[in-house]
């Protein structure tokens, strides 16, 4: 069933309209019992303005994540949205943000790359590193390549499908393949060349992952979910017991499920057979599922719009979120490294776990062991 809440996209809506309707009528909502009187205005409406929109902000916070939720200096973080969360094969640590591009750090500080050393985008969807180490970014620009001293970028007219990339995934084959706005796209000699799903040349591809037996999974926003064997495709719809049509994520875990994250329907596991689908219906608080990923103990953490994240243990789901220090109103991305500590990313910048709370990450740390 179709979850009946608001999501927070629509309460961000209604902000929005609410916002605008103060700022283009900013007198008639504070002096219209005085409209028969002659008031000046003038010096007193960019304050009114700020107010209404901090009124309003304040307002649609408290409603989707908590009166107790917490704004923290976003100049002091990583970034005010980190998207992704990337470790590559020297222990490099890689934060894709939302707007100002990609930054590393190598243990001993943090660098960033934006347009500025040459990367497409500034918005960064995606992180691989090929076998060569060579690393991939995927961006609101179209793809980057990183060789360690240079950047060489990828757009239409190198074959994309799209300028807009939402997704970047480095098979067990070496192959690099894109998802765009305008379908999927795989790195070919030198160049990228549209690889269209049958049927659906032109789909939004939001996440790609592969199987144990190198089959190919690709999640869109708005046609479900396709899988490649490598010379077919086979789709995977809303019919076949999927909670939601609009993916945002998946991954293949190592007792060979697939999990579904949705927008509008929570999260999906799908054995080859059948599905069992969670959602606001039987336990998580929110069915908008952005990321997905399994640690080394197996167990399978997942995102909720507005709820933190979740941990499916054993058949048994725990929430981590405010409680534990967790304030990240929506978590993009989560990544267990080399070393075993636990990172989460998303708006409101990086956490990673410490002991049983999580800690907030900034620009100057804390970055030793907790």
């Amino acid at each position: 069933m179709k979850n009946k809440t608001l999501s927070p996209q629509s309460y961000l809506l209604l902000f929005t309209l609410v916002w605008m309707a103060a700022c283009s009528q900013p007198n008639k909502l504070n002096y219209e019992h005085e409209s028969n009187k002659e008031i000046s205005t003038a010096p007193t409406e960019a304050v009114n303005k700020q107010a209404y929109v901090a009124m309003y902000q304040t307002q649609v916070e408290n409603t989707l994540y908590g009166a107790n939720y917490q704004v923290f200096d976003k100049d002091a973080q990583i970034s005010e949205y980190v998207r992704k969360i990337f470790q590559d094969k020297q222990g490099n640590l890689w934060f894709a943000s939302n707007a100002v591009g990609v930054s590393r750090y190598d243990g001993n500080r943090l660098t960033y790359f934006s347009d500025k050393q040459g990367l497409i985008g500034s918005q960064v969807t995606g992180i691989v590193e090929d076998r060569e180490g060579n690393m991939w970014f995927s961006t609101n620009g179209g793809v980057s390549k990183y060789d360690g001293k240079a950047f060489t970028n990828f757009t239409t007219q190198n074959g994309l499908s799209s300028d807009r990339v939402w997704s970047i995934f480095h098979d067990s084959k070496g192959i690099i393949w894109a998802g765009t706005a305008k379908g999927l796209s795989r790195y070919d000699d030198g160049k990228f060349k549209s690889f269209p799903i049958p049927n659906h040349p032109q789909s939004v591809v939001r996440s790609i992952a592969e199987d144990k037996q190198g089959n190919l999974w690709f999640g869109t926003d708005g046609e479900g979910v396709f899988k490649y064997d490598g010379n077919s495709f086979t789709a995977i719809t809303p019919t076949d017991e999927l909670s939601d049509k609009h993916v945002m994520s998946i991954l293949a875990d190592s007792k060979g499920n697939i999990w579904i994250g949705t927008r509008f329907g929570g999260i999906s596991k799908y054995d080859g057979q059948s599905f069992v689908n969670y959602s606001t219906d039987n336990g998580i608080g929110n069915n908008e599922v952005c990321t997905i990923y399994e640690d080394r103990k197996g167990s399978i953490w997942f995102s909720a719009e507005g709820f933190g994240i979740y941990r499916y243990q054993k058949g048994e789901i725990t929430n981590y979120s405010q409680q534990v220090g967790l304030n990240i109103r929506a978590v993009q991305s989560i990544l267990e490294d080399k070393q075993g500590r636990f990172w989460v990313g998303g708006g409101d910048g990086l956490y990673r776990r410490a002991g049983n709370e999580y800690i907030n990450i900034t620009k100057n740390g804390p970055w030793d062991d907790c």
